[in-house]
Parts: C-alpha cells; structure tokens; sequence
C-alpha cells in the first residue's frame, strides 16, 4: 500500500471524479429522455450521489491538513476545482428538479376532468394545488438535504481538523518524552563514569593505607628489635 502523504487524497479525489462521471451521465442522458417516473428515479440516484461526492470533498479538506507546504497549493487548487463541479451539478439537479415539478404541474392541469382555474380556484382542481404544493415539498425537501449535507460536511472537516490538532500535540509530546529519555540516559553514563572514579580511588586509598600500615607495622618491629637486642 502506498503511504506517501498524499495517497489518500488522491484516492478520494478518484472516487470523487467517479461520482461526477456518473452524475454527469444522468444529468445529460437518463433524465432527460425517460419517462416521468423514471425521471424522478435517476435524480433521486443523483441526490445520493450527490450526497456522497460532498462526502468526497470533505475527506479531502481533511487529508490535505497533513501534505506538505511545498504540495498544498496545487491541491488546495484541486480541491476548488471539485468544489465548482459540485456546485454546478448540484445546481443542475437543482434546476431539473424544478422543471420535472413544473411539467407535472402543467400535465396535471390538461388532463381530461381538471377544469380550468376559476377566480375562487386561481390553482386549478384541488388536485392541482396538491401537485403544486407536493411539488413545493419536494423542492424544500431537496433544499433542506443540501444544507444537511453542507453542515455535515463542515462538522466532519472540523472533527478532522480536532483530530489532527489532538495528533500533532501527542507527536510532539512523544518527541518531547524522547529527548527527555536521552538526557536522563546521557545523566545515567556520566553518574555511572563518576561511581567507576570513585570505586577506584577508594581502592586506590585502600591501597595506599594498608601500604602505610605495613610500613609502620615494620618501623615499630625494627625499633623493638633494637630496644630488645642491643
């Protein structure tokens, strides 16, 4: 597995320009030529993917928090430019939405036994103004769904943000424990070196003493000897 710093960026950014490729396909092909029904299901599959490139994007704000200064830039850049294809798509799903809404409204009003709107029904039949209204829904539905996914989007990129912030205060406190090691581990040879001084000119004295108490062990030998036998 590769672990250089910017593996896991570039992997969301792949996934995240698969998402697209597939958004982009609906967007320009499905939704426009199915049927009604069929219509609503590929923009409801774009809504979810939608959900997940925005997901993409906010794995890659957080792994961008660990490349390096001399790479951040050209990334940061990257990150902009998915940004701008996802708002435009969103934007697109947005306004296709919105026509689906629009022509379900304007089939429901030329079906046989839905009369023309009235002064007191300026909507039409009240089927009409249920469409209108689930129509409405719908829409605000989708609205609320984006700012859902935004919000959690920016809490995901601050949790990342916490984590990373949390990381790098362990990093250096792990590094601090380590040169604190080396100095106590550098104190521990010198007071080791000094005992070895010490121990050998303890001995040194030792030797020393019984060398003079043999001395005038002999002295007081030789002058007992001379009281004694001269």
């Amino acid at each position: 597995m590769e672990n250089s710093p910017t593996s896991l960026f570039d992997s969301y950014e792949q996934d995240f320009q698969q998402i697209i490729s597939s958004i982009r396909q609906k967007l320009d092909g499905d939704t426009n030529n199915d049927g009604g029904e069929q219509r609503k299901a590929a923009l409801r599959r774009v809504e979810m993917e939608l959900d997940e490139a925005d997901e993409m994007v906010s794995q890659m704000e957080i792994e961008i928090q660990g490349i390096p200064q001399s790479l951040k830039a050209q990334y940061t850049a990257r990150i902009r430019a998915s940004k701008a294809d996802l708002q435009r798509f969103k934007k697109a799903s947005k306004d296709l939405h919105s026509q689906l809404a629009r022509s379900d409204l304007l089939a429901s009003s030329t079906r046989p036994g839905m009369g023309p709107a009235t002064s007191d029904e300026p909507y039409g039949s009240t089927t009409d103004r249920t469409r209108l209204l689930a129509g409405t829904a719908l829409l605000e539905d989708g609205s609320r769904r984006l700012m859902d996914s935004h919000r959690i989007a920016l809490e995901t990129e601050e949790q990342g943000a916490d984590i990373l912030r949390s990381l790098r205060g362990q990093r250096e406190q792990i590094e601090n424990s380590r040169d604190t090691l080396n100095r106590a581990d550098t104190s521990i040879d010198r007071a080791s070196g000094t005992l070895k001084k010490m121990i050998r000119r303890m001995y040194q004295q030792r030797v020393v003493t019984a060398a003079i108490i043999v001395v005038l062990v002999l002295l007081i030998g030789i002058i007992l000897w001379a009281k004694l036998w001269r």
